[in-house]
């Protein structure tokens, strides 16, 4: 089935980044991988002391897979600089074959990122800082020799990017206030909220603000990727709550996220049990909704 924009479903799972679960986290994406899943998302807080460096997992994975995308679920921008961060998505990709997206966010948690030495940014810094790193993403990846980008947080001078991605490679945003998601809309190649922070009754509105800032910018707001970060637990039985229920139920809820909603990518944050959910979800839940 295709979302209420026309484009064809696609589902993916998270991986928590814990240093004591290596082994887990590259069994589950072996595991993601041989049933078919199209995403591996891995949430990226590098001041959180318990987790591996996101962008160094990602690479090790990529490495023991072969067909399936990953992506930082999304990357913390204050912490890393957006020239450099050009370079290795577009080197991840080189090196996989075109299996990597680019998920990226504005900062959240501004004291743990202060402890590391980074910015600490109001609403309207971070989404300046935002939008001029992606100016200097996108032309990291353009082909050209030499690239100039002076901005009020980050500036290049006479840069010599490279590698150039070897797919056309996403940037996905992962925001939620009302003026960053119309920058999504503005140039963005996808939006990706979590159920936990924007609930389906606040998806319309949002939702309205990405497809009318792109039809302000000219571009075709079904050319958006609309990624939900969906969690929950698959369980036999009755339902106990949203996403907490049995395949049935989990079918009929990302349908009516998708058909009414409008999201085409559905990332799946297990509750519990890990192994056994991606099992569950793979193949009780999603051929349903192929």
């Amino acid at each position: 089935m295709n979302s209420r924009y026309g484009r064809p479903l696609e589902f993916g799972f998270s991986i928590t980044p814990t240093s004591d679960e290596a082994e887990l986290a590259r069994s589950m994406a072996v595991r993601a991988d041989a049933l078919g899943l199209d995403l591996i998302g891995i949430q990226d807080h590098p001041y959180q002391p318990r987790f591996l460096d996101t962008w160094a997992l990602i690479g090790d994975l990529l490495a023991r897979t072969k067909q399936v995308r990953m992506f930082p679920n999304v990357a913390n921008l204050p912490l890393r600089d957006p020239a450099m961060m050009a370079k290795q998505a577009a080197t991840m990709d080189v090196l996989s074959g075109g299996r990597f997206e680019l998920g990226l966010g504005a900062g959240a948690f501004w004291d743990a990122i202060r402890a590391m030495g980074g910015p600490v940014r109001s609403g309207g810094e971070a989404l300046r800082a935002l939008e001029e790193a992606i100016r200097i993403i996108r032309a990291s990846w353009s082909g050209e020799r030499s690239i100039t980008a002076k901005g009020e947080y980050y500036t290049v001078r006479g840069m010599h990017p490279g590698p150039i991605p070897v797919h056309q490679m996403e940037i996905w945003l992962g925001v939620i206030g009302p003026r960053a998601v119309s920058l999504a809309g503005r140039i963005a190649d996808g939006w990706v909220p979590s159920l936990s922070y924007v609930p389906p009754q606040a998806v319309p509105e949002l939702a309205k603000r990405i497809d009318d800032a792109a039809a302000e910018a000219g571009r075709d707001p079904a050319a958006i990727r609309r990624v939900y970060n969906v969690s929950g637990v698959i369980v036999d039985g009755p339902t106990h709550g949203l996403l907490q229920g049995p395949p049935e139920h989990w079918v009929e809820t990302l349908k009516y996220f998708a058909t009414e909603l409008g999201f085409d990518t559905f990332i799946f944050w297990p509750g519990a049990d890990p192994l056994s959910q991606l099992e569950r979800f793979a193949k009780e839940v999603v051929p349903a909704l192929r």
